[in-house]
């Protein structure tokens, strides 16, 4: 399956479901609520244990199978690509992201990486999402960015592309670095999208992700917040 077939936008929106961020109600619930607001709004809900478990990620991905089993969503299980996938087959997820499929590892574990996430493709198809020179991870493969980039062209569907943190805007220079390299294949604004940034970002990415700035208060730890959601997505999507 590749990006540009799977998502009916040119250039998808997707917007995350931090499990585990709740403010005090059951983390299901609040999931449910966000679920729908993306939806309501044309964007892609990417289900992620960014302040709770893979269980707690397992919980939502059960209830979108059963309540929108034709939507597509995708899940990210911080640290560990391989229950990601685990629960992508299971519950009908049709998108993975991994924070990065090169250049965070040393190259003695580099090759024996890049075939066991080959294999895990191969069992289960998913659009995978992938960092190249992602936030918060080493740079360990003794490469230059463009041959990381390369790399990551051939073990994954679209390079996310970050800033140095979450809610960091990810300079549009190295958005730029990465389509003179990767041309044609997609790159996914991963990080800092904001009201501010949604028109460049639509301009010169392939797609984003938004978490933070349709926050309350624009903070990752609080509540989607709807106003916001339909307010980046008229922008993003024009």
């Amino acid at each position: 399956m590749k990006f540009e077939n799977l998502f009916k936008d040119k250039k998808p929106l997707i917007g995350m479901i931090h499990t585990g961020c709740m403010q005090g109600e059951d983390m299901l619930d609040t999931a449910k609520r966000e679920v729908e607001t993306y939806l309501k709004h044309g964007l892609y809900p990417l289900v992620e244990n960014y302040f709770g478990s893979a269980a707690d990620c397992e919980k939502v991905l059960a209830w979108l199978q059963e309540r929108h089993p034709s939507a597509v969503y995708g899940v990210n299980i911080l640290g560990d690509p391989y229950e990601a996938f685990l629960l992508a087959g299971a519950y009908g997820a049709k998108f993975i992201q991994i924070d990065s499929v090169c250049g965070h590892l040393e190259p003695e574990k580099d090759e024996e990486y890049a075939e066991e996430l080959k294999a895990m493709r191969k069992k289960t198809d998913v659009v995978l999402l992938g960092g190249v020179r992602f936030k918060y991870q080493p740079v360990r493969s003794n490469r230059s960015q463009t041959e990381d980039l390369l790399l990551g062209m051939e073990r994954c569907d679209a390079i996310v592309c970050t800033g140095e943190g979450t809610g960091i805007p990810t300079p549009f220079a190295k958005v730029k670095e990465f389509k003179a390299v990767l041309d044609k294949f997609p790159v996914v604004v991963g990080a800092g999208v904001t009201i501010d940034t949604a028109k460049e970002t639509f301009d010169v990415a392939d797609g984003a992700i938004v978490g933070s700035w349709v926050k309350d208060n624009h903070e990752a730890n609080n509540p989607v917040n709807e106003q916001y959601v339909e307010l980046i997505a008229r922008l993003f999507h024009g």
